[in-house]
């Protein structure tokens, strides 16, 4: 048991260690254990540890260490039973028991101090602990809008798209059509063209088919009477 403390000496909380030595509360309650695993002996209430400033000087040389921590830790234990083994017995801070708490105002004191420090930090934790759980559902339901108003834009944009395409598809289809219509009439026209020629054509044939003919009856008619002649051209 622990002899080296004074009377008034002052009880810490995890977090006001946390806070003198300058690293995370987690960290402190690990120090502790690897120290307690080597042999050192802590002021207790219950589970709960009780530091003092020897604690905080052996908590900032494992924070220093440059060796392993068992090594260093197992080197502060030493320390430890050579001031226990050479100090007289105390007063300690805090008591073992409830029973003796009555009697000994410092140790009263110091106790509630240190249940008060270990209160307002559970509860600063326990307000640090909404506040970041308010604060992940408001990005997850801010998320999940980001993900509806995604879906909804691509969505959008797809019907979008798909209109725009059908859109060009009927266009192209009018056009299509148009020219086709386009390409029928020159077809028909062409065709109207080529029948008319050929009409024209095939009388042409006929006129001089029969000119021809009267011709031939001409020149076989006797010789003395150019009037026949004259007349074939007058005919045509």
């Amino acid at each position: 048991m622990r002899n080296d403390i004074q009377s008034n000496e002052r009880a810490y909380s995890s977090k006001e260690v946390a806070e003198e030595v300058g690293i995370a509360t987690p960290t402190v309650r690990k120090y502790g254990q690897i120290l307690e695993r080597n042999g050192y002996e802590f002021l207790k209430d219950g589970d709960r540890r009780i530091f003092v400033q020897s604690d905080i000087e052996a908590l900032i040389a494992l924070r220093d260490t440059d060796k392993p921590l068992d090594e260093t830790a197992k080197d502060l234990v030493d320390q430890q039973k050579e001031k226990l083994t050479g100090s007289s017995d105390t007063e300690i801070a805090v008591p073992d028991t409830y029973e003796n708490l009555p009697y000994d105002p410092n140790q009263l004191k110091e106790f509630l101090l240190y249940l008060g420090n270990e209160l307002a930090a559970t509860r600063e934790l326990n307000v640090q602990l909404t506040n970041d759980m308010t604060q992940l559902k408001t990005t997850v339901a801010r998320l999940q809008q980001d993900h509806h108003v995604i879906s909804s834009s691509i969505g959008n944009s797809s019907q979008k798209t798909h209109a725009k395409i059908e859109k060009l598809t009927e266009q192209q289809k009018i056009y299509y059509e148009e020219l086709l219509q386009q390409e029928k009439e020159k077809n028909e026209f062409l065709q109207r063209e080529i029948q008319n020629l050929r009409k024209e054509q095939q009388e042409e044939w006929r006129s001089q088919n029969e000119f021809n003919k009267r011709l031939e009856k001409a020149i076989q008619k006797p010789k003395g009477n150019l009037d026949w002649l004259f007349s074939i051209f007058r005919k045509t």
